[in-house]
């Protein structure tokens, strides 16, 4: 079964307090499907579009599935809704392709 990952390119870092909160919803969230932090960091370097983010975060699941159940879950859901819309990113789920 092809695993899943969440790419993530965060464009501003919202509220501290607000991110705060986030992090630890979004945390319980990835322990309930067993999502696995490859990637989380903010040292990048654009090579072609320029467009460099402030933060890229990658998340392994077990499978794509799983992946987009975790998305679509209410605890994702409640960890989304705690940054009140403030949160500027590029979301994208795809599945292992190697």
């Amino acid at each position: 079964m092809a695993k899943g990952y969440w790419i993530v390119t965060q464009q501003n870092i919202p509220d501290q307090n607000l991110y705060a909160t986030y992090a630890k919803l979004a945390k319980a969230t990835l322990d309930e499907f067993n999502g696995r932090i490859v990637i989380a960091g903010n040292n990048e370097e654009s090579y072609e579009d320029n467009e460099v983010g402030l933060r890229t975060v990658v998340i392994e699941f077990d499978s794509y599935e799983t992946a987009v159940a975790a998305y679509n879950s209410r605890s994702y859901k409640k960890a989304m809704g705690s940054l009140k819309g403030t949160l500027k990113r590029d979301f994208r789920i795809i599945r292992n392709a190697v």
